[in-house]
Order: structure tokens, then sequence, then C-alpha cells
């Protein structure tokens, strides 16, 4: 693994940290943008290996990009936490623009538990356990 992957996996390890933080505050849109941020920047260590990651925030885009294969299970949270990117931290987003309005405490703990499971998957590839 480089340098530039394990920067990225090392903000990926903040973010989850922030996730639960937050979420003990009741801070519920805010865990579920730092799980988001968490899956995002684990995701950009993989594509760190061999460049600078682009400059998109989706994750199912840059899974794409990586040529990653997941459970459908898992790809499918994944794509959950893409629906909090943008509602969780804007007063201003359009209303509704979550199906449920904002996340509430057990949305933001699949949120945590998604992140983290993701991460553990990146961290066991990246050190090379484990194929993706």
């Amino acid at each position: 693994m480089n340098e530039n992957a394990e920067r990225w996996l090392a903000f990926a390890h903040e973010d989850l940290a922030a996730a639960k933080a937050v979420a003990k505050e009741a801070l519920h849109n805010q865990a579920c943008f730092h799980a988001q941020q968490c899956a995002e920047k684990a995701i950009k260590a993989v594509l760190a290996i061999h460049a600078a990651p682009p400059k998109l925030h989706s994750i199912s885009e840059l899974i794409e990009s990586a040529s990653v294969e997941l459970t459908r299970d898992l790809k499918d949270a994944l794509i959950i936490l893409d629906d909090y990117y943008i509602p969780t931290r804007y007063p201003d987003t359009l209303p509704g623009s979550l199906p449920n309005g904002l996340p509430d405490a057990n949305d933001a703990l699949e949120a945590i538990r998604t992140a983290e499971e993701f991460l553990t998957l990146i961290v066991t590839h990246l050190k090379g356990s484990s194929p993706l």
C-alpha cells in the first residue's frame, strides 16, 4: 500500500470515529454524513494505489471506477449512504430529498454499520489478505 492510500484510509477511520461520536449525541444526520464520508474515502484509498482518486463523491460511481465487486447487500447499503451526502449537510436542500425526511437513530446506526463493514473489507483487501 502506498502513502497516498494510507492517508485516505486514515481519514476514513477518522470519519468513522466522528460518525460514532456524533451518533452518541443524537446528531443522526451528521452521523450519516460521516458514515458516507468514511465509505467514500475508503474506496478512494483503493483508487489511490494507482493514481489520484477522481473528484467524485458518489460511492457507487467510485466503486465502478475501481472495478470493485461487492455482495449485492453491501452494494445496496452503500448506495443508501450516497443518499446522505447532500441532504444531511445543508438545511436548504429540497424537502423530501430523503424518502423519509432526515435520518433517525436507526438510520444512523445502519449507516455506521455499513461504513465500518466496508472499511474493514477495504483495509483487509489493501493489506493483501483478501480480494474484493
